[in-house]
């Protein structure tokens, strides 16, 4: 498996960029080439180039009987930051268990433009989540003023990963980090697990405490983006959770989160809120931004995809609607996975199928960055200490001694290995709601279209870029990222 993904990826090659910048000239398509790499369910096309001698020609009115798909490179939209993953304790921990060569392997897969798909954004936890071997946190029980915070829990496996990370690729990585929970003695419920609330007295202690991460991280020579205010604030979990209301949300940032950060020399530093479903997240965008001594805090939205668990569809229109109503402030998607982990499942066509669905319609809805959840697990799904176990877009089998990639890596790889950050949105729709695609110019004016057939059938379609066009065939339940 190792040399089928090494070499597939080896012959992925940067396609030229053009020398026009996207600011300074309108971009036109007229006689350039088309490189297309496919990904197909049924093939063994796995991010692999898939199409020769394909350019545009002046294009001719579309007919209602061709499928075609529409990028207007005039009208633009959100900047790009970036896509990744997050490196959580039991990510680092399956990390370590692997081979040298298998670490390098992955780490390549995860990181590197050229070998990999160009991760460039990485999530990480303030203390322990579910996806820990056990609860910690960084303080000594009861230890109000944090006289004995330490990171040392971090360095025997996930620190020691992150900057393996961040060396892998190369430059400079946008890392954010979330809690899951305050320390038990600082909430009313007196437990880390199953929801709770934080003490009012615990405020100014809790607002301390992720200056003093801050701090220490990058201490260990991580730099630290921004921080999420508190990772699901109204799902009451078994593991690690606590419930903030929109209103306590509101008032905890603007009276002691953000002049924490502030008087800490960290005014510089974002401040994610939100970081749980699409679901709620117009009320909580409401409540927070409508208050400007809260809202100057806020650099923007963090939002998951997990409002399918009562049976409903993505509420992508939140998304947009969020952005239409706040345009000073972004939105990123902080966290998703394929959830119930089945061994079986793998290969599972319709899991990497949500991926691509997904971000195809956040972005298309305003958002700037995504970020999938643990980048690593075992063949077990974890660890995960309250047995919560889910799929990641790579497996460490470590019984077996191999790397396992799933559909979603590659799903995922035809955003973040083209999609570059300072790209910016353009306009890009499909005639068929069998297609989905989003377009990207990335700054060096390469344009950067991604087209998604979610039907069981081959499709014939057109692209039409202003007043060119082209003819590309999508295999059936694929995914294409086109370069032009």
């Amino acid at each position: 498996m190792r040399k089928k993904v090494v070499s597939v990826l080896l012959a992925l090659t940067c396609f030229a960029g053009f020398s026009q910048n996207s600011k300074n000239k309108p971009f036109s398509a007229s006689g350039k080439k088309i490189k297309v790499y496919t990904t197909a369910e049924n093939t063994e096309l796995r991010l692999s180039p898939s199409a020769t001698n394909l350019e545009f020609r002046p294009s001719k009115q579309p007919l209602e009987n061709e499928v075609s798909v529409f990028v207007n490179p005039n009208k633009q939209f959100q900047t790009f930051m970036g896509i990744g993953g997050a490196i959580t304790d039991a990510s680092a921990e399956v990390y370590a268990k692997l081979t040298k060569e298998q670490q390098k392997e992955f780490l390549n897969a995860y990181y590197s433009k050229e070998k990999g798909i160009g991760y460039s954004l990485i999530r990480t936890t303030i203390h322990s989540s579910d996806f820990s071997s056990a609860s910690y946190t960084y303080v000594d029980e009861n230890d109000k003023e944090l006289k004995s915070f330490s990171i040392d829990h971090d360095k025997k496996f996930r620190i020691p990963l992150i900057k393996e990370a961040l060396k892998a690729a190369g430059k400079e990585m946008t890392l954010y980090a979330s809690p899951w929970s305050p320390p038990a003695f600082m909430k009313d419920s007196k437990s880390m697990l199953k929801g709770g609330k934080l003490a009012p007295e615990f405020y100014q202690a809790w607002a301390n405490y992720y200056v003093k991460f801050i701090k220490a991280y990058e201490k260990e020579g991580i730099p630290i983006w921004g921080i999420t205010v508190q990772n699901e604030p109204m799902a009451t979990q078994t593991w690690e959770s606590c419930i903030f209301t929109a209103e306590e949300e509101r008032d905890f940032l603007k009276k002691y989160l953000g002049p924490t950060m502030e008087k800490n020399g960290f005014e510089n530093k974002k401040i994610v809120v939100w970081d749980h479903n699409r679901d709620l997240m117009v009320q909580r965008a409401n409540t927070i931004y409508s208050d400007p001594e809260a809202s100057k805090y806020a650099w923007g939205m963090g939002f998951h995809w997990y409002e399918t668990w009562n049976g409903g569809k993505p509420m992508f229109d939140n998304v947009k609607l969020v952005a239409d109503s706040f345009p000073d402030k972004k939105l990123m998607f902080t966290e998703g996975c394929i959830e119930a982990f089945n061994p079986a499942r793998y290969q599972f066509w319709a899991n990497a199928e949500r991926y691509g669905i997904n971000m195809i319609n956040d972005f298309n809805n305003g958002t700037v960055a995504w970020t999938d959840w643990n980048i690593l697990l075992d063949e077990k799904g974890g660890p995960n200490h309250v047995s919560n176990f889910c799929f990641a877009p790579i497996h460490g089998d470590i019984a077996a001694g191999k790397l396992i990639y799933t559909p979603s890596y590659y799903y995922i790889g035809h955003f973040s290995k083209f999609i570059r950050p300072e790209a910016k949105r353009v306009s890009t729709a499909a005639s068929r709601s069998q297609l989905l695609s989003t377009s990207f110019q990335n700054a060096n004016g390469e344009m950067v279209t991604v087209v998604m057939n979610q039907s069981d059938n081959e499709i014939k379609y057109k692209l039409f870029v202003n007043e060119s066009e082209s003819e590309v065939v999508i295999p059936a339940h694929a995914i294409q990222t086109l370069l032009y």
